[in-house]
């Protein structure tokens, strides 16, 4: 069998890729990595899996229709490894790997990477050519999928981060922290002529630009205030005619790789393709498997252009109309579906959750989560239907038995998103005077599901790996006294916790939910097969 690997040389066997209905891109390649690399339009930064299936693959639509010359340079703060032993060896190429619902797999290799850089503050040449980009008068957009935390500048305490201390004291010439960088850049462009630009956050987190432009002004201000930074660097960062900050709302779930796509690549006799694991932590791939439906829905605000977003299938609207749409989505529609099938499916053994949508309690969980707690405080941003949009998660996205996602890694840094998938929907029940906090069920049996899960102990009452989240030590701290097989250990223990509206995004404690929540994760620690008990006798 002939063998290749994915590089600029190997597309050039064009029957090869053919034979096996690999979709290549429709563009010169060449002329279009020289045309951004003198005319750079588009940076973005993080460099993992929804860039690569989604926003890559954005660009390689607009170059496929002749709709933009340049494509988007990928540079990453946190993981270098990625650009030096994923990007580089393949020549920036992705293999994307569509996974539909009836088991037909599509393949396309996303060509419209240009260029790779990493933001290594120790190495001059790579910041040197960050710096040479921020510089140039065609840039229009510096993107983002960094996540939540890497706009982060200060711990759970409110204390700045020791990096980003750092990085205030020392300046913008030695920084480290992703917000740092992304200053320094802004103010390298700042005085090399004060080009308007967009700096666009697309992570899959609440007002994600007004997170984007709280760090970076913060950092900014301090400079200033130490002789770093001119003080009408503030007022161009805070002119939104010259550098905006839209906000917006991004859908598509891009699981780590899978070795069953792996096996059927290198069937088809493509080598290279085993995913790597790097020294931080990084499971990545030189292929991107994901399902096929996605969304991205953008404030329309590029004050040095934009490319015809719009073109290649987002939504490009107004400031509120993202804000309804991200709300929706994270507040009902999908992240507190998702959120809840993880911490129930740790619990119970899952490891796919397609294979928790088997399961008829859980179906009918997430169900009535959605429609029956969730829709009643929904605001319908127009552009997406609420209704049509859980339908589709739960009888089309879930249950795709092709895509390879699980519940430990959906689990991951919950405790971040706990204020936000289930807090905003509390929060709505308190604030209207027609509903009331109390008749919720679901959302306080998943929350109790999730302190059940911080014990550490699976439904059979053996022990189980927890996924990382930043607030673990300090949680399980505070749940120490409650114990797997001692239903009582729960009274008077939890009150502090369920307070806390850091965590929870509300007062448990005072909206009166707490008894509700105590009362059903006693009824989770009697002994083997409490949990699912436990969610028959409530659904």
């Amino acid at each position: 069998m002939q063998s290749v690997s994915l590089t600029s040389e190997s597309l050039k066997d064009t029957c090869f890729w053919e034979s096996n209905k690999i979709a290549l891109p429709h563009f010169d390649m060449g002329a279009v990595a020289d045309a951004t690399a003198s005319c750079p339009r588009w940076l973005h930064f993080g460099a993992g899996n929804i860039f690569r299936g989604f926003i890559a693959r954005l660009s390689q639509d607009l170059l496929n229709q002749g709709l933009t010359g340049e494509g988007v340079i990928a540079a990453d703060t946190f993981d270098y490894e990625i650009i030096d032993r994923i990007y580089r060896p393949h020549d920036n190429l992705t293999l994307m790997v569509d996974l539909k619902p009836d088991g037909n797999v599509g393949y396309e290799v996303i060509g419209s990477i240009t260029e790779a850089v990493k933001a290594d503050p120790s190495d001059s040449s790579e910041m040197e050519r960050l710096r040479e980009i921020a510089r140039s008068s065609t840039l229009q957009i510096i993107s983002f999928t960094i996540t939540e935390k890497g706009y982060a500048l200060r711990d759970m305490s409110g204390a700045l981060l020791p990096v980003v201390t750092r990085d205030i004291e020392e300046g913008p010439s030695s920084s480290r922290h992703a917000m740092s960088i992304v200053c320094a850049l802004l103010l390298e462009r700042f005085r090399n002529g004060a080009a308007p630009l967009a700096l666009a956050s697309m992570d899959n987190c609440s007002h994600n630009g007004e997170k984007l432009r709280s760090s970076i002004l913060e950092i900014a201000k301090a400079w200033e205030s130490r002789g770093f930074a001119e003080p009408e660097f503030i007022t161009y960062i805070e002119d939104e005619s010259r550098v905006a900050f839209p906000w917006s709302m991004i859908d598509k779930i891009t699981p780590r790789p899978d070795a069953s796509v792996q096996a059927m690549i290198e069937q088809m006799g493509i080598s290279d393709m085993a995913p790597i694991t790097t020294s931080r932590g990084t499971f990545i791939a030189p292929f991107v498997n994901a399902e096929v439906p996605q969304y991205l829905v953008m404030e329309d605000a590029f004050p040095n252009g934009r490319p015809p977003f719009e073109r290649a299938g987002v939504y490009m609207t107004d400031r509120q109309t993202v804000n309804k749409s991200e709300k929706m989505k994270v507040t009902t529609c999908l992240n507190p579906l998702h959120t809840c099938l993880a911490v129930f499916g740790c619990l119970r053994g899952y490891t796919r959750i397609s294979d928790e949508m088997k399961d008829p309690l859980l179906v009918s969980l997430i169900t009535k989560m959605g429609y029956e707690e969730g829709l009643p405080v929904v605001t319908d941003p127009k552009i997406l239907d609420p209704k049509e949009f859980i339908r589709e998660v739960i009888v089309e996205r879930l249950p795709n038995p092709y895509i390879p996602d699980a519940p430990q890694r959906i689990a991951t840094d919950t405790s971040q998103k706990m204020p936000i998938r289930f807090g905003e929907t509390i929060k709505a029940y308190i604030a209207d005077p027609k509903l009331d906090v109390t008749s919720l069920n679901y959302i306080p049996l998943t929350i109790a599901g999730w302190l059940r899960y911080l014990l550490g102990v699976d439904d059979n009452g053996e022990p189980m790996e927890l996924s990382s989240d930043p607030l673990l030590p300090s949680l399980q701290e505070q749940l120490r006294a409650i114990q797997f097989g001692n239903p009582d250990s729960v009274d008077g223990n939890l009150t502090d916790l369920l307070k806390n509206e850091s965590v929870f995004g509300a007062d448990l404690v005072a909206c009166r939910l707490a008894p509700k929540i105590e009362f059903m994760l006693s009824e989770m620690l009697s002994g083997p097969g409490a949990v699912k008990r436990t969610l028959q006798k409530f659904i």
